[in-house]
This record gives C-alpha cells, sequence and structure tokens, in this order.
C-alpha cells in the first residue's frame, strides 16, 4: 500500500511556519514507500479545500522518476535549483507556495496528494496548471497516499 508522511510534521497536526509563505517558504521533505508493481512515475500535488474561493492549489510536481522516495526539503523551490517538473499553482508560481491562509479563517488542510502512475512521463505542456497535473495523473493513477497538514493564521 502506497504510505505518504513527512518527517517535519505529523498527520493532521500542524505545518512549522518554515513551510509556510510567512515564514521561508519553503516546500516540507517528503517520503514514500509502498509502490505498487508497475509504476513508472510519480506525481505530488498540494491542495487546500478550505480556501474561502473554494480549492486552492499550492504545488504539482511531477514526473518524479519511479526509483525516488523521498524529496528533500525546499525541492519545491525554483531557488534552490530543484530538477522538478512543476505546475503553475494558484499563486501564479512555477514551485511549491506554503500555507497562506486568511487571518482569522480558521484552520485550513492542506492535502499532499502523491499520484503513483503507469506512466514515466505525464507529457504536459511547459508552463501547465496544477489542476491539468492532477487530471493527467488521474487518468494514469495506480494508487494515491494522502497525508495531511494544517495551519492557521491569527494576524
Amino acid at each position: 500500500m502506497l504510505t505518504l508522511n513527512s518527517p517535519a510534521f505529523a498527520a493532521n497536526q500542524e505545518i512549522p511556519r518554515q513551510f509556510s509563505r510567512e515564514g521561508g517558504n519553503m516546500s516540507p521533505p517528503i517520503e514514500w514507500r509502498g509502490e505498487p508493481r508497475g509504476t513508472r512515475s510519480y506525481a505530488l500535488v498540494v491542495e487546500d479545500p478550505d480556501a474561502p474561493s473554494g480549492m486552492f492549489r499550492h504545488w504539482a510536481a511531477y514526473d518524479i522518476p519511479a526509483d525516488m522516495h523521498r524529496l528533500s526539503e525546499g525541492a519545491g523551490s525554483r531557488e534552490e535549483g530543484a530538477a522538478l517538473q512543476m505546475a503553475v499553482n494558484d499563486f501564479g508560481n512555477a514551485r511549491y507556495d506554503g500555507p497562506q491562509p486568511p487571518a482569522g479563517h480558521g484552520t485550513h488542510h492542506y492535502h499532499f496528494r502523491l499520484f503513483a502512475l503507469d506512466v514515466p512521463t505525464l507529457d504536459m505542456p511547459s508552463n501547465c496548471a496544477v489542476e491539468d497535473v492532477i487530471e493527467a495523473a488521474e487518468d494514469h493513477a495506480i494508487a494515491e497516499a494522502d497525508y495531511v497538514g494544517t495551519f492557521e493564521r491569527f494576524s
């Protein structure tokens, strides 16, 4: 069974500030195991279903090689020189952008979704949107894992 976790925060617990847009805006370390036979690549997306305007997409990395089982801290930052294919998020950036819910809006739940795919690449156009990656990944997913972190801004 495909499982996903982060050594930076426990499931359903608060995402540390350094991984938010108000902190260092670095992507947290992510690890996975238990991929099914036939996995040829992975796609990882981060979504916030609690955003006032509906689903807000913070990150998509795709065409992750099948032999990889972790992304190190900061892998989603272009400044860190990551060699990942990344889609344009709802902030308009082709990188990871961490939590930044409206102050006083309550706790938001950030879903890190990992798809094990039956193709080596998703063959996405450059500057594709996170939503496009999700649609393509769902068409080729042979397994999916979800890991949730929370974040809240008070002021």
